[in-house]
């Protein structure tokens, strides 16, 4: 990612606390970027990426900086942003839609296992929950191959311009590793899945270690 060491008199300086709010939440997020991996470690940069963005948010409220963005010059780059923005907008949309369904899923596999106390739930309870992790999962990754990197500027940015468009890179970056998540292509997501589908197995109905294996083979996405 490109860095925004130039700066124009109308960006505040480095010195400035909104602006080493802004950039100490950039190189946090950046080197946590790389080692997210995990549930918490990604629920982790959501929260930073959150304060990232009311730090921003504060920068182009300054006076200095809406003047910057009122020149007529900057027309250019400022609506291939807006492009970008509404990339991110609908993304936003499609993985709260995804973790609705997958909390939905996963309720009703728990509920299977509640009702069942004592015994093994039912193969339609198994095969509904197969069906949702599976369009689930078919609809993440092809979210994920159709993400495609933000599209590089053919203008020349100013400093206030490369630093948001290198947010908008972090957006990305960060809600691409939530959509690896849900489809169980980062570490620890098929751990979780094993351990609530073992619950399945764990019963009298089970009759081999064998079949106990090929249920949750099956389940696993």
């Amino acid at each position: 990612m490109a860095t925004f060491h130039s700066r124009s008199n109308s960006f505040p300086s480095q010195s400035h606390p909104v602006m080493e709010s802004v950039e100490d939440h950039l190189c946090r997020l950046k080197s946590s970027e790389a080692a997210s991996t995990s549930a918490s470690s990604i629920c982790m940069n959501l929260a930073s990426l959150r304060d990232f963005h009311e730090g921003i948010n504060n920068l182009i409220q300054m006076p200095s900086v809406q003047q910057a963005l009122s020149q007529g010059h900057s027309e250019s780059w400022v609506n291939e942003l807006l492009e970008e923005s509404l990339k991110l907008v609908d993304l936003c949309g499609f993985l709260r839609d995804v973790v609705s369904s997958t909390k939905e899923s996963i309720q009703d596999l728990e509920s299977s296992i509640r009702r069942n106390r004592g015994e093994n739930a039912t193969w339609d309870d198994i095969n509904a929950y197969v069906a949702s992790r599976k369009k689930i999962n078919k609809m993440v990754k092809k979210c994920i191959k159709n993400l495609k990197s933000l599209n590089q500027s053919s203008t020349p940015l100013p400093a206030i311009g490369t630093m948001l468009k290198e947010a908008e890179a972090l957006d990305f970056s960060v809600l691409k590793s939530v959509l690896m998540l849900l489809s169980g292509e980062k570490e620890g997501s098929k751990q979780r899945s094993w351990s609530l589908l073992s619950k399945f197995t764990q019963t009298k109905r089970v009759h081999s270690e064998v079949e106990q294996e090929t249920v949750l083979r099956t389940c696993i996405p």
